[in-house]
């Protein structure tokens, strides 16, 4: 049997010579949240509930087109995709019937990312369950099966849905993510993670509604991994690893009070109802409930609102047709009334909440429900139940697990559960910036620290200044690994979503193509990443449809790194008759059967017409001040097109690249024994280094910089063989002046502002 191309030994990636392999990444695409036929962004009401006659088949990209994505984030210097598949878009026509044609293209694209050299992991992702209740993920099918109906949810508030919003180009920046605490996924998530418990009457085709859904997304897993099994040049080969479900969430388990917001419930935007009025307003009750906004200060309350369905409910009505979708459901399940009336919940014929504290405990053992025992006791079922599935086809699978998103992982270390070919896999955003849409140089928060109860008072964990905020951000990536570690054991550690808003001050980087603000953020980001040590991480994301109109063209989201109205990065910051030269002195003599593609000099009807009709994409500055960290148009590529390990004959102990002063640092540990003849090998963007202006200073050994096509995609590296024991490289090139922003005045106003909100002298780190 050939050796698997990626393992994992001592907590860390290795290659088949046993060099550590640091697993850089991104999303690919955000396209496969969304059907491509017919085309149904989340902006179009159109066609929006004909779900069962949705496909996939263009999704992440057309075929025909995988070679100019995959040439293109190999340039970026991408070795790793985290695969973005849907639920949905394997079983959209109804239980058990497959989508082959989908499959084929799914098989077909993973062939191309393996002609890249890609590692990939697959991920069945979700947001808040479904499109249907304002996300993506599932099927529209299992809305039906868990006796809802979608159709009702504008009505009821069910759902905040940006396919059917009154007016779509008014949608509330990040409205979507609040649906996970209104009554259409907290059902479905409680029925989907604890049906057995919380919803004994909910029987369909003689089953639980838990074993229902949980089944069918298991053996739809099951059926996509059975191909690429099948396809027998792609496990293992390219497909390394399949993550848990996307961001999953409790629903109402452990709520302590239906009547009132829990304390933990941080986000808060628009209309905030507490699950009891949830469930008076999807049973057709008008409601009074709080409105909400987020600020740079977090959530704060902004009124009061009305909402009056006007008798329509969320729940299907009686006479509903369950024929067709062929189940049967248990006559002890009513139609036509809430589903937690029937369980005792609450009283409708009365308006009474009967029970406020019904999801607080386990019904079966009494164990009070908080996240912590939610993800040890529900989660880990379903994670062992999913681990089990796929490595019953995918014998050699990484299991990368997700637990739920910021909360405390699950207590496996020293258990069966602590497996050697699993992986953690959190992720984290700077909230405030993704919620605001701006990047507030001046001041940030350790929302990680708060979270775990690190501060005397929420205001101590104000960081002033951008430095304190990019060490910050660090610190919290690094907690965030070592938690891992402390409650699962010594497992690679993946990022698998962070990321920036493009669309930040209202869109000011696509009037003027000033994306100074964009490239602080993400460097920031990516300076906290390389700072944690983390084994790898996929950035969030790469959407091949994005536009500045409509960014990734679901629900208002603008995080693609890429987009059809701006223009790629440079190959090199040399100008371009001295690149051609240099570039053509540097190839290897390598062969390659297929003509490169180069964004930034090819000309095609869409670029041209981009061209001609967007003041952004031009060769002159569109802004007359000089100190733009960016040329304009090129959506603050030089942050994330940045130097990185790619294998190490050694233990990467460190790593980093400093953007302002364009250098990159990389110390190893390379033990004895190992094989001197394998090199160290760095990513090494010529932008950056252009060959010609760089320095190199290595601990030992030698080294040398070449560019070659060995991924079909034409990249610059260093290769370093050296010594044993502690080694150390520096690359530094070519300097680009970069704005500085003095924030004395602004830091001084906003600690005057802190202490008058919360009471707090942050300065002498005294409450008041």
């Amino acid at each position: 049997m050939a050796s698997l191309r990626l393992t994992i030994q001592d907590g860390q990636f290795c290659d088949k010579y046993g060099r550590h392999v640091l697993l850089r990444g991104i999303n690919v695409a955000a396209d496969a949240k969304l059907p491509s036929h017919p085309e149904v962004p989340s902006h179009v009401a159109d066609d929006f509930f004909d779900g069962d006659n949705v496909k996939f088949h263009a999704r992440p990209f057309r075929k025909e087109d995988a070679h100019i994505h995959f040439s293109r984030l190999r340039r970026f210097g991408y070795s790793t995709i985290r695969y973005i598949f849907t639920w949905e878009a394997i079983e959209a026509a109804g239980p058990g019937k497959y989508d082959e044609e989908w499959i084929q293209h799914t098989v077909d694209i993973l062939r191309v990312a393996k002609e890249y050299g890609f590692y990939v992991f697959m991920d069945p992702h979700q947001d808040v369950w479904s499109r249907y209740c304002g996300g993506s993920g599932a099927p529209m099918w299992t809305i039906y099966a868990c006796g809802l109906n979608p159709q009702s949810f504008a009505a009821t508030e069910a759902a905040i849905v940006h396919n059917t919003y009154p007016e779509p180009e008014t949608f509330p920046k990040m409205i979507w993510s609040t649906n996970y605490y209104r009554l259409a996924a907290a059902t479905i998530f409680t029925m989907f993670f604890a049906g057995r418990d919380f919803t004994p009457k909910c029987i369909i085709n003689g089953m639980n509604i838990q074993d229902y859904l949980q089944g069918h997304f298991m053996r739809a897993c099951a059926h996509l991994a059975k191909r690429i099994h099948e396809a027998g040049d792609i496990e293992n080969e390219v497909v390394f690893g399949w993550e848990s479900l996307n961001e999953p969430n409790r629903g109402m388990i452990g709520h302590v009070d239906l009547g009132v917001v829990p304390k933990e419930q941080q986000l808060k935007k628009g209309t905030c109802p507490t699950l009891w009025q949830s469930l008076l307003t999807g049973s057709g009750r008008a409601c009074e409930m709080d409105t909400w906004d987020i600020g740079g200060l977090g959530a704060y309350k902004v009124g009061r609102a009305l909402i009056d369905p006007h008798g329509e409910k969320a729940w299907l009505p009686q006479d509903y047709d369950d024929t067709r979708y062929g189940w049967r459901r248990d006559p002890g399940w009513q139609l036509g009334e809430c589903v937690w009336a029937q369980h005792g919940v609450w009283d409708p014929s009365q308006d009474v909440l009967l029970q406020k504290n019904y999801f607080e405990k386990n019904p079966r053992t009494g164990q009070v429900l908080d996240y912590p025992a939610f993800t040890n006791s529900y989660f880990m079922d379903f994670y062992r139940h999913y681990r089990d599935t796929i490595r019953a086809i995918h014998k050699d699978a990484i299991l990368l697990c997700q637990p739920p998103t910021l909360e405390i992982p699950p207590t496996i270390k020293g258990t069966e559960d602590d497996d050697p070919k699993m992986v953690y896999a959190p992720h984290y955003y700077d909230g405030i910036t993704l919620m605001t849409k701006k990047w507030n140089r001046t001041w940030n928060v350790d929302v990680f620290g708060v979270l775990r109860g690190r501060y005397l008072h929420p205001a101590f964990a104000i960081k002033i200044g951008e430095s304190a905020i990019r060490n910050s951000f660090k610190e919290q990536l690094a907690a965030i690994k070592k938690e891992g570690q402390d409650y699962m054991g010594n497992h690679p550690c993946i990022l698998t979503e962070f990321g920036i808003p493009y669309d930040m001050d209202d869109k000011h980087a696509y009037k003027t193509g000033d994306y100074s603000s964009q490239s602080a953020a993400m460097d920031a980001n990516h300076f906290a990443v390389e700072g944690s040590e983390m084994e790898g991480y996929t950035l969030w994301v790469y959407a091949a449809t994005n536009d500045h109109q409509r960014g990734d063209q679901w629900n208002g989201e603008d995080l693609s790194i890429f987009s059809v109205d701006d223009q790629a990065l440079p190959v090199s910051n040399l100008p371009r008759t001295q690149t051609i030269a240099s570039t053509s002195s540097l190839k290897t003599t390598t062969a390659s059967s297929r003509t490169e593609v180069d964004d930034a000099i090819s000309v095609t009807p869409t670029n041209l017409k981009q061209i001609l009709t967007n003041p952004s994409i031009s060769s002159e500055p569109s802004s007359p001040n000089p100190e733009l960290t960016n040329t304009p148009g090129y959506r603050a590529a030089e942050a994330y097109i940045r130097p990185a390990p790619v294998v190490a004959n050694g233990k990467i102990v460190n790593y980093g690249f400093d953007l302002k002063n364009c250098q990159f640092t990389l110390n190893i540990d390379a033990p004895q024994g190992r094989s001197a003849d394998q090199a160290t090998i760095v990513f090494l963007p010529d932008y950056h280094f252009p060959k010609e202006q760089c320095t190199v200073a290595v601990s030992s050994g030698k080294w040398e910089i070449s560019t070659d096509d060995e991924d079909l995609a034409w990249t610059q590296k260093i290769r370093w063989w050296h010594g044993d024991g502690q080694q150390s490289l520096k690359v530094t090139g070519l300097i680009r002046p970069h704005s500085t922003i003095s924030g004395t005045a602004e830091e001084a106003g906003y600690l005057e502002q802190c202490q008058q909100s919360y009471g707090v002298d942050i300065k002498n780190c005294n409450v008041m």
